[in-house]
């Protein structure tokens, strides 16, 4: 889920649509407006539907601020200025050194003169 999910709420006498910040605010209006008339009762189920979806409005945040702080330290355990990819680039060009370096290059290496005296 995330910010821009919507929902199709039943309220108790209204049914609304929208991301969780737009039924929070229209919940807690209808509450406002039946609380000015007198209603108590469904002035209380208006806010009841409201803190639901204030619930869930924290519950996103929070989610997000997780992900955002593992984000974080994803990357700061990368070292500075590569990336993840170019630590792959380096692990094949060092084992294509070593395999390199065990295979004998084109030229000779230097033999041991023997001397038949």
């Amino acid at each position: 889920m995330n910010r821009n999910h919507v929902f199709d709420s039943h309220g108790p006498d209204v049914r609304v649509r929208g991301t969780a910040q737009q039924l929070f605010e229209k919940y807690l209006q209808h509450g406002r407006d039946s609380t000015g008339a007198g209603d108590r009762v469904a002035a209380e189920a208006y806010f009841q539907h409201a803190e639901h979806y204030f619930r869930i409005m924290n519950a996103m945040a929070q989610a997000a601020q997780q992900s955002q702080q593992e984000r974080a330290e994803r990357t700061s355990r990368q070292p500075s200025g590569r990336t993840q990819m170019n630590s792959a680039e380096d692990n094949d060009e060092n084992r294509m050194d070593a395999e390199n370096a065990q295979q004998p290059h084109g030229e000779a290496e230097p033999q041991p003169e023997f001397s038949e005296n």
